[in-house]
């Protein structure tokens, strides 16, 4: 049977340099017709959390949650899976500093028309302000990470900042740990505190 993580391993190939039949024929056997781009895995993670949490199976859908490995990359993956490749209606999130890379990569690709969704700073600052920080150190103590947070803190370099940037920053100081608290704290949300570009973005799928 056929799954989406083939189908994103066929694109990723495709993106270096690759052929792009596997990924063709995965898109109609999966009969896909969004597909939506992301900087990177944290911000899948939550994106993923979230569908699941509102009982949204993207796959079923057609819709495929792409990782691009980062925001210089939207031009190739938007000329892949939009327009000029296969066809695919685009959507996805990106940060207001990057928002000019996402233009110029859509316009290059054909694909002006794709609707993305733009976060302040990025996702995990949106959910660290949609949550609060006395709640998102509570997660870190549950997830048993409350001796490397305190570590952390400890840094001159964290002196005087605010908690929340302190959270953000720490969240991507060890491999892997943006993606599992991309998770957790989608998770964490209550209802009507989900960050409106996350929340729009899903309503428009």
């Amino acid at each position: 049977m056929v799954d989406m993580g083939a189908f994103r391993e066929a694109v990723g190939s495709w993106a270096t340099g690759g052929p792009g039949g596997p990924a063709g024929d995965l898109a109609v056997r999966l009969g896909l017709r969004t597909a939506v781009l992301l900087e990177g895995l944290s911000d899948l993670a939550a994106v993923e959390a979230l569908a699941e949490h509102r009982g949204r199976d993207l796959a079923a859908e057609g819709v495929c949650v792409v990782s691009m490995g980062g925001a210089m990359n939207v031009g190739r993956y938007a000329a892949l899976l939009g327009p000029p490749g296969l066809g695919l209606r685009l959507t996805g999130l990106c940060d207001a500093r990057e928002r000019p890379y996402f233009e110029r990569g859509l316009e290059r690709a054909g694909a002006e028309g794709g609707e993305f969704f733009v976060c302040a700073a990025d996702l995990e600052d949106e959910l660290i302000r949609a949550l609060g920080a006395a709640s998102v150190e509570e997660i870190i103590r549950a997830e048993g990470d409350v001796r490397a947070w305190q570590t952390f803190l400890r840094q001159p370099a964290q002196e005087g900042r605010p908690r929340e940037q302190q959270l953000r920053r720490f969240l991507g100081t060890k491999k892997g740990r943006k993606i599992r608290y991309g998770r957790l704290l989608v998770e964490s949300l209550g209802p009507g505190r989900v960050p409106a570009p996350l929340g729009d973005l899903l309503a428009s799928l």
